[in-house]
Formats: C-alpha cells, structure tokens, sequence
C-alpha cells in the first residue's frame, strides 16, 4: 500500500506565515522555508518509519507556487525537499513529487489501494483511492496500518 501526503495545509504550516501570499506572489521562497511544523514531528517520523517497516511505501506530492516562473519552481521544489530533511530526516521517503501548481494527485496514483492525505478538499474528492483530511492523521495512519 502507497500513502501520500500534501504538505501545505496538512503538516506544514505554511499558511501561519505573516504575508506568506505576497511572498509567493513575488517569488520569494521564506515562507516555504520558514514554515512550522502543524503536527509533532517526532512522533509523525516514528509513526512513517514504523509503518514503512511494515511494507507501506510513503510519498510525497506537493505543489509549487501559482504561477510562478520555472526558475521559482526549482527554488520551491529545493526548498520544500530542505524542510522534509531539516523536520523529517530520519524518514526514507519512496518518492517526492513537488509538481506545478494545479496538477492532478490522482496523477501519481498506481491503483485505488493508494491514500492520500490533503487539506484540500478538491483532490481528496479526485483521488480515485482511500483519501483523508488532515484531522486525526495519527489516529487515521495507525488504523490504516491495522487494517493492512
């Protein structure tokens, strides 16, 4: 089984950063860098790490800036693969896919066994798989892992 995870919105807190739209808008990268945790870290790195022990792959799949230049992109992309390493270093992620804003998840899906979990309504609803809100993730993950 594949669990995927947005990051904005679901354990990072991007939109806690003062102007983090203007920033973005002028294609600065601070708020993708200087964004804070939304879940425990530690407990959300042990909680990955035991379930890929047990054969869960885990993933990735963020989004870059609206429209933002390609060169802001890879700077967004560096810098969202810098946060997971500095919150998250213990954890060997099977894949990391930071795509253009607006791509669709169900993109990136294998088969309807995959989950993700997003903030955002939309790709929860066009995820063909198993799809999760962000509320109660560790309890979610845990039952997840159980019923595997």
């Amino acid at each position: 089984m594949r669990i995927f995870f947005d990051m904005d919105g679901t354990f990072v807190n991007l939109y806690g950063i003062e102007n983090w739209l203007e920033d973005l808008q002028e294609e600065n990268v601070r708020p993708y860098r200087d964004a804070k945790p939304l879940i425990n870290m530690n407990v959300f790195a042990r909680r990955l790490n035991e379930m890929k022990r047990h054969g869960f792959e885990i993933g990735v799949i963020s989004w870059t800036s609206k429209n933002s230049s390609e060169e802001y992109a890879e700077r967004v992309t560096k810098t969202k693969k810098d946060w997971l390493n500095k919150h998250l270093k213990s954890v060997e992620w099977d894949t990391i896919k930071i795509v253009p804003y607006g791509t669709p998840k169900e993109n990136f899906m294998k088969d309807e066994t995959d989950v993700l979990f997003d903030d955002e309504e939309r790709n929860r609803k066009n995820w063909k798989g198993i799809a999760y809100d962000v509320n109660e993730i560790f309890t979610t993950l845990k039952e997840i892992e159980k019923s595997a």
